[in-house]
């Protein structure tokens, strides 16, 4: 189902009647994004619109924005058109009966491009494995923690609020390398060598799952927090984000970077 097209959405919203819809619909490599601005803008922004839109005509009851820990201090398109994604999902809340809420969250392994199947497939072919860079954190949970995490933010959310799921340590990619070839009976750099390739367009040395200044509370659930009662105004986000729409239709991608720097003013593209 591409969330681009508004007249399937319908028509999957009308034969299946959703009360409850979780939007994890996104691009997620964040190189390719990084090639392709005009496509991370067209899906990870106009698609979560539509969702949103179709949402409200049809008398959805609840809807949870599946958000990532990128959307914080941005430095690739991923996590600038997510955070707009986020911010409109937060700004809509109040329009309608139904309650809209965000789940902002790291990686999930063993999820389509996560780097444990990559690894895998390197180990087994006695390759070497491909490290972006030797100090790279980043902040991991398995799919089940994900899925039971999101349900219970989602059923607590009384709408408007982001939940910021408790993602542990960040935990360092070399280290994971060196402990999956060890799982397999092998020495790292003796049976098996970690080649380190640089980061790639658009990535970070480590995550963060809030920007400074942002107000967290926690919640009954000792894995959850959340963001309450941040002030936004519709009609203005809306104005922006149709401006970032007709960039992205243009193909224009200095206009594109632009743009989400005028809606996430924290976005520094490299």
């Amino acid at each position: 189902m591409d969330i681009r097209n508004e007249e399937n959405l319908r028509r999957a919203f009308a034969e299946f009647k959703p009360e409850v819809v979780f939007h994890a619909a996104a691009y997620k490599h964040v190189p390719l994004q990084e090639l392709n601005p005009w496509e991370a803008v067209l899906n990870n922004v106009r698609g979560t619109q539509n969702m949103v839109t179709i949402a409200k005509e049809t008398g959805v009851e609840r809807f949870v924005f599946v958000s990532t820990d990128k959307v914080v201090r941005p430095t690739n398109l991923m996590g600038a058109t997510k955070r707009v994604a986020e911010m409109f999902v937060e700004c809509v809340n109040g329009e309608s009966r139904c309650r809209f809420v965000a789940v902002r969250f790291g990686n999930v392994l063993g999820s389509s491009g996560s780097v444990i199947p990559i690894f895998e497939e390197q180990i087994a072919t006695r390759m070497p494995v491909t490290v972006t860079h030797p100090e790279v954190t980043r902040f991991f949970m398995s799919i089940a923690e994900a899925a039971q995490l999101i349900l219970q933010a989602g059923s607590m959310g009384e709408g408007g609020e982001i939940f910021l799921l408790d993602m542990g340590r960040p935990v360092k990619i070399a280290d994971m390398a060196r402990d999956l070839i060890r799982l397999h009976g092998l020495e790292p750099e003796t049976d098996i060598p970690l080649r380190f390739v640089g980061l790639r367009p658009g990535e970070k040395l480590y995550e963060e799952l809030i920007t400074e200044g942002e107000g967290i509370v926690p919640t009954t659930h000792e894995k959850i927090r959340v963001l309450r009662g941040r002030h936004c105004e519709l009609a203005p986000l809306n104005a922006k984000i149709d401006a970032l729409i007709q960039a992205a239709l243009s193909y224009d991608a200095p206009l594109i970077k632009s743009r989400l720097k005028a809606i996430v003013p924290e976005y520094t593209p490299q």
